[in-house]
């Protein structure tokens, strides 16, 4: 009978507790993944608040594309709207998203329909005209970018879908195909229709941009050659915690050489970079040359990943970011992941703004209005200096006097009783003295009155 009863198996098992702990337990260890370090790292609330106000402006953005790509005319019904509400990526009802950025969106009644229609105010259009002008001036900035960009390749090639990808970070114009690489031939040649290659290189550009970080720790703090050849600036977000250690960790990977971003030998692998950790800083290095390449010095992830194959990155990009996180930090606000450069940002903005930045922020700036009014003051240079004028001739008077003196110009400050002004310019001084000794005189009596 007892023996039916084990073999059956339907006998309880036994918990851990007090009273049974002879029982083993398996002690399990705790996951270390990039998914756990990306859940526990050290947040920097400045970044990710940057991240989702650009979350909204993208959004923004978005919606004036799909607005403008209809020809019957400069508006849209708030319920045509309401169809692109999957495709803008809201989680909120269009009509609630428009009535929020008033300074953006225009929502009037149909004069014939009588339906909701919505526009883009003048302001965000010119902001979005400014800055497409902005991106046509600076074609030479952009064309030096994209040099650099294919320096950094093994072959010297990438795939135009991956620079359309990346097209709004490098401050590239929307039609880069024909207004950029058809107009500069010499430079560019495209295989295939799909594959930019670089006809011949500049050595002049191949220079990375921290590398004026180092010769600046070169000369001003005295710091020997050995110390920032091949170092990169740290600055850790507030509330990380260094560990027992690191500092010796970080100071040997500072003076560990790596293959630099445009020194290119074609074959790229890890015997050939000097072993493992060589290689993972040699990625480390042109993830942080292609960030200084943007013109906000943020990309998303998913992006970044589209040049893993061209520029031999054959790493996991997410958890290589969150190794070094004194150099990078990865934002997961706004439904996406952003990886922001640390020792270009200061209190969430750029050390060193570039035009183009100027006037995306120009854009966030006015999308974070809100419903914020900002209408502008009338001038009233002529009602001020009046206002100054007749103060100043009467400084030497009682307190009682100039308790006398503010009622009347409260209706100057409004704009009002311009015809008393023009009797007051005309008045002496004897006779404002001769008001204020009469103002004077009834207030004595009414206190004299009160007291008996």
């Amino acid at each position: 009978m007892i023996l039916s009863k084990i073999s059956s198996g339907n006998h309880t098992k036994i918990s851990f507790g007090a009273f049974n702990f002879f029982v083993q337990k398996r002690w399990r260890k705790p996951v270390d993944s990039a998914q756990t370090r990306l859940e526990n790292r050290t947040r920097d609330s400045k970044l990710d608040k940057l991240a989702t106000h650009h979350k909204k402006l993208k959004t923004i953005l978005k919606l004036h594309q799909l607005i403008s790509a209809r020809k019957r005319g400069p508006f849209v019904s708030v319920q045509i709207m309401s169809r692109w509400k999957n495709i803008a990526g809201l989680n909120v009802g269009m009509g609630q998203f428009l009535h929020k950025y008033p300074h953006v969106f225009d929502v009037f009644t149909h004069l014939v329909k009588r339906n909701l229609c919505c526009r883009i105010t003048k302001k965000m259009k010119d902001l979005i005209s400014e800055e497409k002008s902005v991106i046509k001036d600076c074609e030479f900035e952009s064309v030096g970018r994209l040099k650099k960009l294919l320096m950094m390749s093994k072959d010297g090639t990438l795939h135009v879908h991956a620079l359309r990808l990346v097209r709004t970070e490098l401050g590239l114009p929307e039609d880069f195909r024909d207004s950029i690489l058809d107009k500069y031939k010499e430079d560019f040649r495209l295989i295939d229709l799909e594959k930019l290659e670089l006809v011949s290189r500049d050595e002049n550009l191949g220079v990375a941009e921290v590398e004026a970080w180092r010769e600046t720790e070169y000369r001003e703090k005295w710091l020997s050659e050995f110390e920032t050849k091949y170092a990169f600036p740290i600055s850790f977000p507030t509330g990380f915690v260094i560990k027992a250690g690191f500092r010796e960790e970080l100071k040997n990977w500072q003076r560990l050489p790596y293959m630099k971003p445009y020194e290119n030998n074609g074959i790229v692998r890890v015997r050939s970079c000097g072993g493992v950790e060589r290689y993972e800083k040699r990625a480390v290095g042109l993830i942080h040359e292609l960030l200084s390449l943007t013109v906000e010095k943020m990309i998303e992830v998913e992006r970044l990943t589209h040049f893993r194959k061209e520029f031999g990155m054959e790493v996991n990009l997410r958890e290589l970011l969150l190794k070094h996180p004194g150099i990078f930090y990865i934002s997961t606000k706004g439904s996406t992941q952003t990886v922001f450069l640390r020792e270009a940002y200061s209190k969430g903005c750029l050390n060193k703004p570039n035009p183009v930045y100027i006037v995306r922020r120009k854009m966030l700036d006015l999308v974070l209005l809100g419903r914020r009014r900002t209408s502008e003051l009338q001038p009233q240079e002529e009602t001020n200096e009046l206002h100054v004028s007749l103060i100043s001739k009467n400084k030497n008077l009682s307190s009682a006097e100039g308790h006398w003196v503010i009622p009347i110009f409260e209706g100057i400050q409004n704009g009002k009783d311009h015809g008393d002004l023009n009797d007051m310019r005309g008045a002496s001084q004897g006779e404002l003295n001769g008001c204020y000794t009469n103002k004077c005189s009834v207030n004595d009596r009414r206190h004299e009155m009160k007291r008996h």
